[in-house]
């Protein structure tokens, strides 16, 4: 049986076919997102309810997908690809809209379901890494050449400049009266200070250039075929302008890592030089011809970059009481601080041969 109001959100959608299912699809974590079963060969939808408490301007931000959808678009059928497998197809209301808003305000978007198609939820294996680097680094090489604005769906996103702005904030409110006790780890942000400035310097001042950034690489996000092979980049909510490699740094943060982001054990957490490897040499397999060399220069200092950026915002969210991330227990965004920071310590220690290995693969 279809659901009444699910059913009505639907109907607001230019559909191949007539609807047989909704169903509820995935965890649902920031998206209300559903599978929409259509009767016959016609094609399958994804369905969202999109979350405008965090995305503020859903609007924007389907035009922000729009484009540069189809930008790739183009470049798969130049290629002699499939348009419907290799890129998202965002499905249009039937008053030509990107997204429908419902009487209560809430916004929906749909995109065509890419069937017979397989993702993973951890890059466990230096194979699986490469394919990983391999499909972001085909992502940003298609959009290497996109050329228009597009608009910030999250403010200030990987900009530490903003970032330290509210971090000399909260610790001079010190709203939950924890400042005093963080000594050592409030150190560990303030010492490396400087370098992180440096380095987002560099972006201001265009010697590394603003690209599309997807923002948000986990594995999860990519779509295989059923043969293991890179189809296409998903959940391109977060999609704006950035540099290539807060991409490239927030990718090998979560591939890498032989812990967890939150564990408790440090003995366990440290960054696998293998797994860089494989990730690096898949990532510049595709995109080593479309960076610059100052992108070059700097791409494994970015894991390095966006690592001691979870550390700050960590860090930052238990000093203001644990205000922004979900917590299990009282002290878990202190424990994520510390098992950043022992994941940014082995970055730095084998910061030499992670930029052996890119030199090794730039050209």
């Amino acid at each position: 049986m279809v659901n009444e109001k699910l059913q009505s959100v639907v109907d607001q959608f230019v559909l191949e076919g007539p609807v047989a299912e909704i169903k509820p699809l995935g965890a649902g974590f920031i998206n209300d997102t559903f599978k929409v079963n259509t009767i016959g060969d016609a094609s399958d939808y994804i369905l969202q309810r999109k979350n405008k408490t965090i995305f503020t301007d859903v609007p924007a931000m389907m035009n922000n997908i729009c484009m540069v959808t189809e930008h790739i678009r183009r470049k798969v059928i130049d290629a002699g690809g499939d348009p419907l497998r290799e890129v998202l197809t965002v499905v249009k209301t039937k008053n030509g809209k990107l997204c429908y808003q419902d009487a209560e305000g809430e916004y929906w978007a749909m995109c065509v379901f890419i069937g017979h198609s397989v993702t993973y939820e951890r890059a466990d294996s230096p194979a699986l890494c490469y394919k990983g680097g391999q499909g972001i680094g085909r992502f940003q090489s298609q959009l290497a050449d996109f050329g228009q604005p597009l608009f910030d769906t999250i403010k200030g996103f990987h900009n530490i400049r903003w970032r330290f702005a509210q971090w000399d904030e909260s610790l001079k409110a010190d709203k939950a009266g924890r400042v005093a006790c963080l000594p050592q780890e409030i150190e560990w942000i303030n010492s490396r200070r400087d370098e992180m400035l440096s380095f987002w310097q560099m972006v201001e001042t265009g010697e590394i250039p603003m690209r599309v950034t997807h923002n948000d690489t986990k594995i999860s996000n990519i779509l295989f075929d059923e043969q293991g092979e890179v189809l296409c980049v998903i959940d391109l909510d977060t999609v704006m302008s950035s540099t290539s490699l807060n991409d490239f740094g927030d990718a090998v943060r979560s591939y890498t890592n032989t812990g967890a982001e939150d564990d408790k054990e440090l003995d366990k957490v440290s960054m696998n030089i293998e797994l860089f490897k494989a990730y690096t040499e898949g990532y510049l397999s595709e995109r080593r011809a479309t960076l610059t060399s100052s992108e070059k220069e700097w791409l494994a200092f970015s894991a390095r970059y966006i690592t001691y950026e979870q550390v700050f915002r960590f860090l930052m969210d238990y000093i203001d009481g644990d205000t922004y991330y979900k917590i299990a227990y009282p002290e878990h965004n202190l424990v994520r601080t510390h098992a950043q920071y022992r994941l940014l310590q082995s970055m730095e220690s084998q910061y030499e041969e992670m930029c052996d290995i890119v030199r090794r693969n730039s050209y």
